[in-house]
């Protein structure tokens, strides 16, 4: 009597259990794969080379050959946390930690004492570094860290502006005088910040000269006015055709100890003399004060930006995938984890979005692919099939112990 073809099919059963079992219990895990058990019928060589014919096989049971994991896409479920991140695709955010790097899909993710963006295991997300400025270096991904320290100030080096000047306005009497509204035309202001951020009132003055021609004036914080190097001048139709670009210099007081005196480019392109009231159209300067971070979001190509009090923006780094030609291939190490094992091939590293990786969506997670419907019907088939095999054994037995009886 052979009870081998009933082991067998109890132990298949009970590997198949164990797998539903695992898969039912990570059905809330976010990142979570579901796997499922491939087996293969065995059979004895010797049994075919006896006979010599087909015919006479009988198989000695199955084994479970793998276990395989399915990695198709999961849902996808908004949070409230900024750096929780959802693959919408291929690929694998690609963490560092012990010394080693592993692949994963879940990003629920949050910054440590230090800065570094991790996962709850303390693995660190890796992608590409950025520069001071905010340029991407798309080169060996490295740990991504939040830089906290405040963004820098950048003083006022270049002011757009285009204005209309009233064209009906006639030329006054007396000198220019920066505190005696009679002496000029029309005037407007432009906040501008000196090398440490400190914000500063830069006033210009506008005086008819004659027709189509006019003196400007500057003044700082009331410091005194200063006539432009050049007049603003218009055709006939209304249109600027000289002094268009200027740069003035402007003195910053010694008390605000910033670097002094301060050039500033001003751009009048666009800028009109029509049968209109005076008025600004466009007013625009590059400069700005220091601020601290005041909050970060990630784009779906994995740009990491921050946001800094002074309303300014910087890019803090660039967030890498990365994907495997035989993604079944890799080798699962706890923790959502997979690592990187010969049969998986190499890891293609890049950007969100490029070639076979999918893109980033920020503030969610993705939910386990596993269907848990299914995986109660096959817990249910598997169980028919375990009673099955032991009612098998049974069977033996009872011819067994009829023959042991005769």
């Amino acid at each position: 009597m052979a009870f081998q073809q009933g082991l067998s099919g109890l132990n298949a059963a009970s590997r198949a259990l164990d797998v539903i079992s695992n898969n039912v219990a990570n059905s809330s895990t976010v990142g979570f794969k579901g796997s499922s058990a491939l087996f293969s019928d065995v059979f004895a060589s010797a049994m075919n080379g006896a006979t010599g014919s087909a015919g006479g096989q009988v198989g000695i049971g199955t084994s479970a050959a793998s276990i395989a994991q399915a990695f198709s896409q999961g849902g996808i479920t908004a949070t409230n946390n900024p750096l929780d991140l959802a693959i919408n695709g291929g690929g694998f955010f690609r963490m560092s930690g012990e010394g080693s790097i592993a692949y994963t899909r879940n990003g629920q993710f949050d910054v440590d004492k230090d800065g570094y963006i991790v996962n709850t295991g303390g693995y660190r997300l890796t992608g590409y570094p950025a520069t001071i400025t905010g340029t991407i270096l798309p080169a060996t991904p490295v740990e991504m860290q939040v830089d906290t320290s405040d963004l820098q100030p950048n003083p006022s080096s270049t002011i757009d502006l285009g204005l209309n000047l009233d064209s009906r306005n006639t030329t006054p009497t007396l000198a220019f005088d920066a505190t005696d509204p009679t002496t000029y035309n029309a005037s407007t202001s432009v906040t501008v910040f000196d090398s440490l951020g400190n914000d500063h009132i830069l006033t210009m003055y506008f005086r008819k000269a004659s027709g189509g021609v006019w003196d400007v004036y500057h003044e700082l914080d009331g410091g005194g006015a200063t006539a432009f190097g050049s007049q603003l001048t218009f055709d006939g139709a209304g249109a600027l055709t000289a002094g268009a670009n200027q740069t003035i210099s402007v003195t910053i007081p010694a008390t605000f100890g910033a670097n002094s005196p301060q050039s500033i480019d001003i751009d009048f392109t666009g800028s009109t003399q029509y049968g209109s009231g005076f008025g600004v159209n466009r007013t625009a300067q590059d400069g700005y004060a220091s601020g601290s971070l005041a909050g970060m979001s990630i784009s779906s190509d994995g740009i990491l930006q921050g946001r800094y009090s002074n309303g300014q923006s910087r890019n803090l780094g660039q967030v890498v995938l990365a994907n495997f030609a035989s993604p079944s291939g890799l080798i699962s190490v706890g923790d959502n984890l997979w690592a990187e094992s010969p049969d998986s091939g190499q890891p293609l590293v890049g950007a969100p979005g490029s070639g076979s990786l999918g893109l980033l969506a920020s503030g969610a997670v993705e939910d386990s692919n596993v269907d848990l419907t299914a995986q109660l019907v096959n817990m249910i088939t598997q169980q028919r099939s375990y009673q099955a095999n032991a009612q098998s054994i049974r069977t033996q037995d009872e011819i067994l112990q009829t023959l042991v009886n005769l």
